[in-house]
């Protein structure tokens, strides 16, 4: 990301994305913050030589005792988006840095949030005077355009919406130190993802959107999951068994599926692409699905996944980008099927 002035960017990376140790330890060589969801998270984390005050406790949703142990542990900066979760922030971890996130009126992502997390915008302000007479360290506004957002001017809605939390704050005598801008950074897939747009188009919204709506003195943070490690990833897998159902539709079924993995692919929300090794042979369309005795583990019905008609059982596919939010999905044992397992330890197997 640019600089806006004397202010540079800070890249605090969505752990939840890939909880992977060498990962971690990679951006922290290179001077990343990290967004934990939980206090395994945190400790995962620190076991890797993360120094603490580098964490953020993201998550607004979290129990009294887990605020305790991550304040124990030296975790000094937390979100929150009720009046509820802050006191307890307030009472476990006095005086850290806290955000308020609020639920931006942005285009909705691929993978959208809907209403689970968020404040609404006009509610920020106040909550955040709340924190202060509570006497915890304001950092800022925070708000969350959904993971996968196709949208760049979702960003610059969101950061005008903030920029007026950072007004009626300095009515009260409190200057905004950061404003966070969130994940949501988009990676090319298939199908409508495939035109997804780069990071350095919504870097010059976001830029743009800071000069013109923010306080000078306020930094930015953006936190990136899907965006850093999405196109890192290629999942191995083989074809199980090819069937053509009664409705004439030919069926694919993986080894993996839903619950090994590919939980984005709920409601076809992400697309991947598939490698085999008969490419290059017709193709014709498929439904995907996976090994497991439940109905709903199948990936895709809707969207067009166009597949060599000579696929057979036995038969090797590469799922491409399939870096974020893979490994750390899989089910421990769903119908009896291992997790998923991680190399790291070169290039792609054969």
């Amino acid at each position: 990301m640019p600089t806006r002035g004397r202010v540079a960017t800070r890249i605090r990376f969505a752990v939840k994305a890939a909880p992977i140790p060498e990962i971690i330890r990679v951006l922290d060589d290179e001077g990343a913050e990290f967004d934990v969801a939980s206090v395994g998270e945190i400790e995962l984390c620190l076991r890797q030589g993360v120094a603490a005050e580098k964490l953020s406790y993201g998550n607004p949703i979290k129990k009294a005792a887990d605020i305790a142990r991550a304040y124990a542990l030296g975790v000094r900066g937390y979100a929150f988006d009720t009046e509820d979760d802050l006191l307890r922030i307030a009472e476990h971890a006095p005086g850290v840095g806290v955000e308020c996130r609020f639920c931006a009126t942005v285009a909705q992502s691929r993978t959208p949030f809907g209403m689970k997390f968020g404040c609404a915008p006009q509610e920020t302000a106040p909550l955040l005077v709340r924190a202060r007479d509570l006497g915890l360290t304001v950092l800022g506004p925070y708000f969350h355009v959904g993971s996968q957002q196709l949208d760049p001017a979702a960003w610059r809605t969101g950061i005008e919406e903030a920029g007026r939390v950072c007004a009626a704050l300095a009515e009260q005598d409190i200057a905004v130190a950061s404003v966070n801008v969130g994940g949501g950074l988009p990676i090319p897939y298939a199908g409508a993802d495939a035109e997804a747009p780069a990071p350095a188009v919504i870097a010059a919204v976001i830029e743009r959107a800071a000069v013109e709506f923010l306080p000078a003195a306020a930094g930015l943070v953006v936190e990136p999951g899907r965006a850093l490690v999405g196109s890192a990833g290629t999942l191995h897998a083989e074809v199980v068994a090819v069937r053509t159902a009664p409705d004439g539709r030919r069926w694919v079924y993986l080894d993996v599926g839903r619950y090994n993995g590919l939980a984005e692919t709920e409601n076809e929300y992400i697309a991947y692409r598939f490698v085999t090794e008969r490419d290059g042979d017709p193709v014709g369309d498929a439904v995907v699905a996976g090994p497991t005795c439940d109905g709903d583990d199948v990936l895709y019905q809707r969207t067009r996944v166009p597949l060599p008609t000579t696929l057979r059982a036995g038969d090797r596919i590469q799922i491409l980008d399939t870096g974020a939010y893979t490994a750390s999905y899989s089910s421990v044992s769903f119908n009896g099927f291992p997790p998923l397992t991680v190399d790291v330890s070169g290039p792609e197997r054969k």
